[in-house]
């Protein structure tokens, strides 16, 4: 039975590959040029097989037209001959198919086809009803293909666009995909899960949540690469050099020879003729007045040139604020308190008023009080201008301006008054005596306690004791033939007569045979007492250990001449410093370490070494006059230590380069150190431990310091440049009262040889006499 034209239902089928849906989509049909279509061939592979079955279909259509009895038109579309009804209905329809199914030279196919033919495509969708009753047509959804160009595209992309997702918190969905299917909320694990991914954290994990996806955004190599590169301050983009290589427009290599050997011009050392005579002619002209000076233009001159000024702003109208419109300059309104109508802020209240008024004048922080007016006519005249006139010519009339002149002072009234030397009397003044006898220097000296006899030493190695009132030589000894006698030194106390003598490494304990016998007996029996000490000490096991010093006997030639015993030290010997008792005495070797300082007992022949370790090279050492205490002179400092209890006192600072001799008052409160960067100090101990005075009167440096130790107000110091210095310092009991220092006398008579004076100096012990060991082989006394 033959389909009716009322009763006949017509559709159009439309035959599309995979990707008809993005083709749709798509602003050019380029996404199929390259394709895989399925089910479609395109027209140049198989254009003929593709027109007959068109064609096919097309004539079964125009049979059903013609036995139906409707008007059938023929549509030509790009060689193709398509057939349809000419009501209008079934053309529109397939107009609206056609462009969507011809791109980049694809052909398309739409054609229209009875009940019978959907039978073959029952399998690519399925017929439903839509809420009007007609049927709607659902297909099922196409596979994309994996080698297409659009690889990138995400798999399920949501469609929602920029609408929040927190709209979709109610449902259980996020969105919907191209194909208008929904997309599940991802599902969340517990709190024990979250715990778990929390630990584990995977590479690229972020903790945050993709706004379009619901997913956890993580982050590709790449990204986490450029984060990194922020967060160290680097440049975010890979190959890119910060400092790249300097261009070097000039050569930094140094040419040796010149572009051009020839000798210098002469023109290029000699004043131009040339140029002078052009600048005497323009000093001509600027005389004769043919060149003048610029002057700015005057406003006469200005006038006579034509030159007309205008003031643009005249009258000027007010305008609006425009950028083209320029305004007069205005002066800023006064903004301070001293203008005659001061903004309000500024004007005190009555209670500033009142506390300015009950302000002392010269309390207050202003003058002035800020008032207001209303106009500049009505500000009133300062009222204070005549009472401050008045008080200026006051000032003027009482104190005239007086002429000064320069005061003529005399320095010399200005130094201290100190006492005359003739006041000073009895000191050192004249040469007496002048012991000769020595080959080579006197290094050192000293006079007996008893004031009769002066022992010497010298480099020639012997020791000479002379008679000190007649010059006279009375005893001798050789001690050493190649090294110096360093050091001489008298024991003190008058019930012996024994002198101690420095030779290099050796110390010598001498008695010389030139006193009565009584006391020479005496000295012999004290030197002797310490043998047996010895030999008990190890005939008792005691533990066997290296002696800081060995006591020997020195040989039975020097002992018939009086030296007695031989103490051999590490280090060569250059002070011999004795306590007043004569049972102790120290010696100092500058070159040694930990044995630099070392203390002896005379009744036990033992020898100890009291530093373990000495800051500085030891220069000198002396014992208190009066108490238990131990001085050490370093380089720089001198340190005062406490014998009894074995502790430090005092360190004191003199302040020396390089300190080379000091000596201590008989009452022990101060000190004079000598140093050879020609400086003497005096340092009062209980003042502070910096030096009281400073004298600089030596052109070298300063060898010996000495106290008179008889009682007198006296000391002196020796130096390279031949001079003693003699000076009164008295010091009293009273600590308010401080020490009087007076120069007194320089002494001069000794030469000086390869750049040495005087070595050694000392007094005698009773009368104001000194003695002086020079460079130059004499001994001189001075009275």
């Amino acid at each position: 039975m033959a389909p009716t034209a009322t009763a006949r239902k017509r559709k159009a089928v439309t035959r599309d590959s995979p990707e008809a849906d993005e083709v749709v989509l798509s602003d050019s049909g380029s996404d199929l040029e390259n394709g895989l279509l399925d089910g479609i061939l395109s027209q140049d592979e198989d254009e003929d097989e593709y027109k007959s079955d068109l064609e096919k279909d097309i004539d079964d259509d125009e049979n059903q037209t013609e036995s139906s009895g409707t008007d059938v038109e023929e549509v030509t579309v790009d060689g193709f001959s398509l057939a349809h009804s000419g009501k209008g209905n079934q053309s529109n329809r397939l107009g609206q198919m056609l462009p969507g199914f011809v791109d980049n030279d694809e052909q398309k196919q739409a054609v229209d086809v009875d009940e019978a033919s959907d039978n073959r495509n029952e399998s690519s969708y399925r017929v439903t009803q839509d809420a009007n009753g007609n049927p709607r047509y659902i297909y099922s959804p196409i596979d994309p293909v994996y080698d297409s160009d659009d690889s990138d595209a995400p798999a399920t992309a949501n469609t929602i666009g920029n609408i929040p997702l927190s709209f979709y918190d109610s449902y259980p969905h996020i969105g919907y995909d191209i194909n208008g299917k929904r997309i599940s909320r991802p599902a969340k694990g517990e709190a024990l899960d979250a715990l778990l991914d929390s630990i584990d954290v995977p590479k690229g994990w972020t903790g945050l949540t993709d706004p379009a996806t619901g997913m956890p955004l993580e982050l590709s190599q790449e990204e986490l690469e450029v984060l990194r590169r922020i967060q160290m301050n680097e440049v975010p983009e890979e190959g890119y050099d910060m400092y790249p290589p300097t261009v070097e427009y000039f050569t930094s290599k140094m040419e040796i020879m010149p572009l051009s050997a020839a000798p210098e011009p002469k023109r290029r050392f000699v004043p131009s003729k040339h140029e002078a005579k052009r600048v005497m002619k323009i000093v001509r002209a600027i005389r004769e007045g043919r060149i003048l000076p610029y002057k700015p233009p005057t406003d006469e001159d200005n006038e006579e040139q034509g030159l007309k000024t205008y003031d643009i702003w005249a009258n000027e109208a007010p305008r609006p604020d425009h950028p083209m419109n320029v305004p007069a300059p205005k002066l800023p309104p006064p903004g301070y308190d001293e203008s005659y109508h001061p903004p309000p802020e500024y004007l005190p209240d009555a209670l500033e008023k009142k506390a300015w008024e009950e302000t002392d004048e010269e309390e207050r922080a202003k003058e002035y009080l800020p008032t207001n007016h209303e106009s500049l006519r009505k500000v009133p005249g300062y009222e204070n201008f005549l009472k401050e006139k008045f008080e200026r010519c006051l000032d003027l009339y009482l104190a005239p301006r007086v002429r000064r002149n320069k005061l003529n002072i005399d320095p010399e009234s200005l130094l201290p008054k100190l006492p005359s030397p003739e006041e000073l009397r009895p000191f050192p003044t004249t040469c007496a005596i002048v012991f000769k006898g020595h080959e080579g220097r006197i290094r050192s000296l000293a006079i007996d306690p008893s004031g009769v006899w002066l022992a010497s030493g010298g480099d020639d190695g012997t020791i000479r004791i002379w008679e000190l009132l007649t010059g006279r030589q009375v005893w001798s000894v050789r001690l050493d033939n190649d090294d110096a006698v360093n050091v001489v030194r008298w024991r003190p106390g008058n019930d012996t007569f024994m002198i101690s003598a420095a030779s290099g490494e050796n110390l010598y304990l001498i008695v010389p045979s030139i006193t009565d016998p009584e006391t020479e007996a005496n000295s012999r029996e004290v030197v002797d007492a310490g043998w047996g000490y010895a030999a008990n000490a190890f005939s008792n096991g005691a533990p066997k250990k290296e002696p800081a010093a060995k006591w020997v006997r020195p040989g039975s030639r020097q002992e018939d001449e009086g030296v007695l015993v031989k103490i051999i030290l590490r280090n060569t010997i250059k002070v011999i410093s004795w306590h007043r008792r004569g049972e102790y005495f120290a010696t100092v070797s500058p070159q040694g370490q930990t044995s630099a300082v070392a203390i002896h007992t005379l009744s036990k022949h033992l020898t100890q070494l009291p530093f373990r370790k000495l800051r500085g090279l030891a220069q000198t050492a002396q014992f208190h006059p009066s108490k238990p205490i131990f001085f050490v002179a370093t380089q720089r400092m001198i340190r005062s230590y406490d014998l009894s209890k074995q502790e430090l006192l005092k360190i004191i600072q003199p302040g020396a380069r390089w300190i080379s001799s000091f000596d201590l008052h008989p009452g022990g409160d101060n000190l004079i150190v000598g140093s050879y960067d020609k400086r003497l100090l005096w340092h009062d101990l209980d003042l502070s431990v910096r030096p009281y005075k400073t004298l600089r009167y030596h052109q070298k440096a300063i060898r010996a310091v000495k106290f008179h130790q008889g009682g007198l107000p006296l000391f002196a110091d020796a130096s390279d440049d031949a001079t003693i210095q003699i000076f009164h310092g008295k010091v009293v009991g009273d600590l308010m009262e401080n020490a009087t220092i007076v120069p007194l006398k320089v002494l001069r008579g000794h030469q000086v040889k390869k750049e040495l004076g005087v070595l050694d100096i000392d007094w005698h012990p009773r009368e104001p006499w000194c003695v002086s060991a020079g460079a130059d082989g004499t001994c001189r006394l001075w009275t």
